[in-house]
């Protein structure tokens, strides 16, 4: 048996994909475990903390392998979010949604998917705030962050494009085209914390992430960063600190977003506003 059938076998054995050796393992392993952080609604704080552990590390030497320069001026977190991150994070659609929350319709789904992404990104930041041992060797600001910042500084945002691209769906505006598109679309909402425009061409989605465009995903991405750097302390203080700090900027974020997706006109709809969602009762109330 060569060494190339050797390989494959060995793929096959560890469950990857023939042509996943083409992804940096690291990268992949960072998109992998960001999507399950931010996926994982009822994850236990032991759960979490272990995930964020596994992330920070596969941070570390992702990083290093980029090298400084990429690493510099936030390229190499702008890429590895767009290219790894963004497109395994799953957007629900309504008709899932509403099964998932037992019957929730209109304001009062909304508030359930706010309420849900407000409490995880608070979890992620109370356990972001007990600072990890590793960090980067890399310029200024990343040189500055332990592994374990930069790690919840990711997951929060993915939560964020998340709860924005299922409020879309909530409100009857999802993002229009393929995948790519939809995604492309839903990272600039989150980077200008804005609903999308429903009047967007699917053409136009497609050169969302332009040069203007990711500039902007990486200052939000780097700003988040610098306010997270600011949890820095005393484990229960940082704790504390990334908790309230990223509670009140998710709640922010969604109460922007709704506000503008109540206001915008629905696709295919272009005379008729989204008229407020009328609050429902769920459909079995006798569960939960």
């Amino acid at each position: 048996m060569n060494e190339g059938t050797d390989d494959r076998d060995r793929a096959e054995e560890s469950g990857r994909q023939p042509g996943a050796e083409l992804v940096p393992a690291d990268r992949a392993e960072v998109g992998e475990l960001v999507a399950r952080l931010a996926t994982e609604e009822k994850a236990d704080e032991e759960s979490r903390s272990r995930l964020l552990g596994r992330l920070s590390a596969a941070l570390v030497r992702s990083a290093r392998a980029a090298g400084a320069k990429s690493l510099a001026g936030g390229r190499w977190l702008t890429d590895l979010f767009t290219e790894e991150i963004a497109p395994r994070i799953p957007i629900r659609d309504r008709e899932t949604l509403i099964r998932h929350h037992r019957g929730l319709q209109g304001e009062d789904l909304a508030d359930a998917l706010e309420r849900v992404a407000v409490n995880t990104t608070t979890a992620v930041g109370a356990a972001g705030g007990a600072l990890a041992a590793v960090q980067f060797t890399a310029p200024p600001l990343l040189l500055s962050a332990p592994a374990q910042i930069v790690a919840e500084t990711i997951v929060v945002a993915a939560v964020e494009v998340k709860l924005i691209g299922e409020l879309h769906e909530v409100y009857g505006a999802p993002a229009r085209g393929g995948q790519l598109q939809r995604t492309s679309g839903y990272l600039v909402s989150w980077a200008r914390r804005r609903g999308i425009d429903p009047t967007q061409s699917v053409e136009s989605l497609t050169a969302a992430l332009g040069t203007a465009a990711r500039t902007a995903l990486r200052n939000r991405l780097m700003k988040l960063l610098g306010r997270h750097l600011t949890t820095l302390g005393p484990y229960l203080t940082g704790a504390v600190a990334g908790a309230t700090l990223n509670r009140a900027g998710t709640r922010a974020l969604a109460r922007a977003v709704r506000e503008d997706l109540r206001a915008v006109t629905a696709p295919g709809q272009p005379s008729a506003k989204v008229l407020p969602l009328r609050r429902t009762r769920p459909l079995d109330r006798g569960r939960g």
